[in-house]
């Protein structure tokens, strides 16, 4: 399954762009917390969640018929961004990962060639998992590189209209770089689209923040700042348009934009005092929240138990009207017959 993602924190929107008939996203305005962005990407993809998500933005769909491809792109330094689709205003953004759904695919299709690019250019940061990532060993990662494929000749710099930007400013730079990233990740896939039409779900993260580097350097009123919020908006509908073609429309592309993070992205830990603090927690013994893999585990448990009690039964009513001397080789060897022979 494929999305593309955008998560804004204090005002922020998260937009799909694109999405296939398989996966139902309903108009209106229902905020969406931003710890619960990648579930929202793992249900649209088929796996399950620990937690029920009670948004009414996403619908059930078609579960026999999953996307093949999710791509979420990150785009910090903005509230919103003028995207074509359905767009939701995000609650409590904070920072996230798809680590989960990550895992999830390299485990279940480690054997097959799922895509599992996440990227964040202008930190130098790359994850990539599994067989079909050879293909993207090519793909320019650190600021090196960025700089100098936007200086070759097939670089977006000889078709990308950069009105006030400058091809000799460092930050204005970094901006085109990542929509270069952007340009060369479908350029790749389109030149290996067996990737795109095998049975293994893909996906993509992307973080950019070029965009909040120009507006830091120049200011959010600049008119640098806003050729680059436009150049933007087109090169990411571009880019969700080139996706929704390689994968035969069997794609979600999703959008969030952040202003900025209402927290550092920290991971989980187990505390010494985690015992002591649920407690104060939790003053009235309440029950724990409801797991949705009880009524399985129940239906297993109940159904294996009723089994053995059966065969137990029938067992045991077998044994008790056991014929002696037809079925037991001990009773066969002391008849009397046997020993007068």
């Amino acid at each position: 399954a494929f999305y593309v993602c955008f998560s804004g924190v204090c005002g922020g929107e998260f937009s799909v762009l694109r999405s296939p008939q398989s996966v139902v996203f309903r108009d209106g305005s229902w905020p969406i917390p931003g710890e619960r962005i990648p579930d929202v990407a793992a249900l649209t993809m088929g796996f399950s969640v620990e937690e029920d998500l009670p948004w009414p933005g996403l619908g059930v769909g078609d579960l026999f018929h999953r996307p093949q491809a999710t791509v979420l792109v990150t785009v910090k330094g903005v509230d919103k961004l003028p995207v074509k689709g359905f767009s939701y205003p995000i609650e409590n953004a904070v920072p996230f990962s798809l680590d989960s759904v990550a895992n999830a695919i390299h485990t279940l299709f480690s054997e097959e060639t799922p895509v599992v690019l996440q990227l964040a250019p202008s930190e130098e940061r790359v994850y990539m998992v599994g067989k079909a990532n050879t293909v993207f060993e090519d793909l320019s990662v650190t600021l090196r590189q960025l700089r100098n494929r936007l200086f070759q000749d097939n670089s977006i710099l000889s078709s990308l209209p950069l009105n006030s930007l400058s091809r000799n400013n460092e930050v204005d730079l970094l901006f085109l770089s990542e929509l270069q990233v952007l340009h060369d990740i479908a350029s790749l896939l389109s030149r290996h689209k067996h990737l795109a039409k095998d049975h293994s779900p893909d996906l993509y993260s992307l973080e950019l923040s070029g965009l909040e580097e120009v507006g830091k350097r120049y200011g959010e009123d600049s008119q640098q700042f806003k050729d680059a919020s436009q150049i933007l908006v087109d090169s990411l509908q571009k880019f969700a348009d080139e996706m929704f073609n390689l994968y035969g429309g069997n794609v979600v592309v999703e959008v969030v934009a952040v202003k900025e993070f209402n927290s550092p992205l920290s991971r989980k830990t187990r505390s010494i005092l985690q015992a002591s603090q649920s407690q104060k927690e939790n003053p009235y013994n309440l029950a724990y929240p409801y797991n949705y893999d009880y009524s399985v585990i129940f239906n297993i448990v109940l159904w294996m138990m009723i089994g053995l009690a059966l065969a137990v039964i029938v067992i045991s009513y077998n044994l008790w009207n056991m014929d002696p001397g037809y079925d037991s080789i001990i009773y066969r060897m002391t008849n009397q017959k046997i020993r007068m022979d």
